[in-house]
């Protein structure tokens, strides 16, 4: 009997080592440290492409406008565009044109997510009124923005209304079907465990439905902000009113009137830029810090 129990002995020992190693991994990879990536590698990596990018094309228009592919009215030089900037910025005109695009925009995507959210929740969660509205979602996420804009004049007049109505209408779509996406990701275990802690409802919703469908949920934002900035550009150059101010739509149909081929190029580069900036400051850092959250960024060298 004493030797049975001597042989049994060195298995246990086994397991528990093994118990303590798995243990001391799971730790490790829970207190895993960010590090702080340097500034050259920053520099070198996130930085230098999109600038030699710029240089490029920068680079082969001055040489398609020196080579004279085309004529100077159809296609002007880099400087030529630089000028119809300085001349807005000497003007004083340039950033109340940018701004005047830039507040309806984020004022139309703001009240999209506010309108757009609950559409996803109830229409993941409810079968029957995913069945009779998932499709229509589809749908309105898949028509052109600017189709809209006809029938926004109509109904709303050509108003501050109508640029909203053609802004919710594109984006709404967009946020509730990137939120129905995320909430079919979350693995049903999360939603019992939530139930079984008493977050039901509302409540499961917020510290449970939603914290878990994240990643899903910021991928349709991101598109929804793509599809409210887009909405807003087809709205404005089309609707034309003093009423409505000057923003970058406006600009971009006037320099198109006036035959203004560098005033049309200043407008696309604009409009460019800002919708590049909004995601370069808002939802590219939200996107990397949820996924860091999650342990699915890795800094690399």
């Amino acid at each position: 009997m004493s030797s049975t129990d001597t042989a049994a002995a060195p298995p246990a020992k086994d397991e528990s080592a093994d118990s303590a190693s798995v243990e001391a991994g799971l730790d490790a990879l829970e207190t895993v440290q960010a590090q702080r990536t340097p500034l050259s590698v920053v520099l070198r990596q996130k930085v230098l492409p999109p600038v030699l990018g710029a240089v490029l094309v920068l680079a082969v228009w001055q040489l398609a406008y020196s080579l004279e592919l085309t004529t100077p009215d159809k296609l002007p030089s880099p400087s030529d565009v630089w000028h119809s900037l300085t001349e807005l910025w000497y003007a004083g005109t340039l950033f109340s044109i940018i701004w005047t695009s830039v507040w309806r925009g984020l004022s139309g995507f703001v009240l999209s997510v506010v309108i757009g959210t609950p559409i996803g929740l109830v229409v993941a969660r409810i079968k029957p009124v995913r069945a009779a509205l998932g499709p229509v979602l589809s749908g309105l996420q898949s028509l052109p923005s600017v189709a809209w804009v006809p029938a926004a004049i109509i109904w709303l007049g050509i108003t501050n209304s109508a640029m909203y109505a053609v802004i919710l209408l594109g984006a709404v779509p967009s946020i509730a079907n990137g939120l129905i996406s995320g909430i079919d990701q979350v693995p049903p275990i999360y939603l019992r465990a939530g139930q079984t802690l008493g977050a039901t409802g509302l409540r499961g919703a917020r510290h449970v439905l939603l914290p878990a469908a994240l990643p899903g949920y910021l991928a349709g934002l991101k598109q929804g902000w793509a599809f409210s900035w887009r909405s807003l550009m087809a709205a404005e150059l089309i609707a034309a009113s003093p009423d409505l101010g000057l923003g970058l739509g406006r600009y971009l149909e006037n320099q198109r009137e006036f035959s203004n081929m560098s005033g049309v190029l200043l407008g696309i580069l604009l409009i460019l830029f800002v919708g590049v900036a909004i995601d370069l400051l808002f939802f590219s850092p939200l996107e990397r810090r949820v996924l860091r959250s999650r342990g699915l960024l890795v800094n690399s060298r």
